[in-house]
C-alpha cells in the first residue's frame, strides 16, 4: 500500500513561507502544521512572525500557542503534539502541510529525534552548571570524554547541542559517535509517512532586505511591549533566547537608552545568523532548494 503523503515547506526566516503555505494549503484543503520552535509559546506573537488571526482563517493551523513561555516545550513534547495532529488531520481526510524553518523539530519529520537514553539527576547537575559557565566549558568537558576531539557533525558552536551532547555522553559512557549510529537506525515518529519536501529561499541580497523591513515592522508593532513579559523569565529558558526577543531583552536591561535603528540593527545581525544556521540544518537533512 502507498504510504500517505506528509507535505513540508521549508527554508530561512523571512523567505516568505506564511504566505506561501496559506496558498498552497487553500489550494489543496489541507491544514497548516506549524514547524517553529518559537510559535509554540503563547504571547510570543509579533517577534515570532507567528500567522496572524486573519491569516489562521483563512486555513486551519495546529502548532501553535502550545506552552506559555515561562515553561520549555521540548521537541519530544512537539512531536506527540504533531504526529495527533497528523493522526487526526488524516482520519478526517484532509492532507497537513508542515510548515516552519526550525531545524531540530524538522528533523523530526525525516528521522528519529530523541532515544530512550535516561539521564539521571547527576548528570543533568553537572551539565547545568558547565552550561552556566558557557560554551568553552561544555566544549572542554566533551573533548576530555571523547578523548581528545569532538566529532565533526556536532554543532559545537550550539549551547544546546552541547548540552544534549554532554547529557548523552555522561549518561551512558559511550562515545558520540556510537550513540549516533545506534540512533539514526532507529525509525522516526513520522515513518510510515512519505514526507515530501520543498525549500522556499530567496537570494541574499532580497532576504536580507525582506529581513530588515520585517525587524521594523515588529517594533513598530510592538515588539518591544511584547518582549516585556519575558523580563525576569531564567536567561536558559528558550522564549529570552530566541533571536528579536534576546536582543530586545538587551536593550530593555540597557535602560532603553539606546536607539531603536540601533536595536533593529542588532535585530537584523542575528536573523542573518539564524539563516546560516538554518541553512546548514536544511544541508544536513538533505534539503535543498528547488
Amino acid at each position: 500500500m502507498d504510504r500517505p503523503v506528509l507535505r513540508l515547506l521549508t527554508g530561512p526566516t523571512a523567505a516568505g513561507k506564511t504566505e506561501a503555505a496559506l496558498r498552497e494549503a487553500e489550494a489543496s484543503g489541507a491544514e497548516i502544521l506549524s514547524c517553529d520552535a518559537v510559535c509554540v509559546y503563547r504571547g510570543l506573537d509579533i517577534g515570532s512572525a507567528k500567522p496572524t488571526a486573519a491569516e489562521r482563517a483563512r486555513v486551519p493551523h495546529h502548532g501553535l500557542d502550545l506552552a506559555p513561555p515561562s515553561e520549555r516545550l521540548s521537541v519530544a513534547d512537539y512531536v506527540r503534539h504533531a504526529r495527533a495532529v497528523v493522526d487526526d488531520v488524516h482520519r478526517r481526510g484532509k492532507a497537513v502541510l508542515v510548515v516552519g524553518g526550525s531545524g531540530f523539530h524538522l528533523s523530526a519529520f525525516l528521522g528519529p529525534v530523541a532515544d530512550d537514553l535516561e539521564i539521571g539527576p547527576e548528570v543533568r547537575e553537572e551539565v547545568r552548571r558547565l552550561h552556566a559557565a558557557g560554551i568553552p566549558a561544555m566544549r572542554a568537558r566533551l573533548t576530555q570524554l571523547e578523548g581528545g576531539a569532538l566529532p565533526g557533525w556536532l554543532d559545537a558552536d550550539n549551547p544546546l547541542r552541547l548540552a544534549k551532547a554532554l547529557e548523552r555522553r555522561l549518561a551512558s559512557g559511550r562515545p558520540l559517535d556510537v550513540l549516533r549510529t545506534e540512533f539514526l537506525a532507529k525509525p522516526g515518529p513520522f515513518a510510515d509517512l512519505e514526507v515530501r519536501a520543498e525549500v522556499l529561499e530567496r537570494p541574499d541580497a532580497e532576504l536580507r532586505d525582506r529581513i530588515a523591513r520585517r525587524t521594523r515592522a515588529m517594533l513598530a508593532g510592538g515588539l518591544i511591549e511584547e518582549a516585556r513579559q519575558l523580563e525576569g523569565l531564567a536567561d536558559d529558558l528558550p522564549a529570552p533566547r530566541a533571536v528579536g526577543y534576546r536582543e530586545t531583552l538587551d536593550w530593555l536591561r540597557a535602560g532603553g537608552t539606546g536607539s531603536r535603528e540601533a536595536l533593529a540593527e542588532a535585530i537584523d545581525r542575528s536573523t542573518w545568523a539564524l539563516v546560516g544556521s538554518q541553512r546548514k540544518w536544511f544541508r544536513r537533512l538533505g534539503l535543498t532548494p528547488k
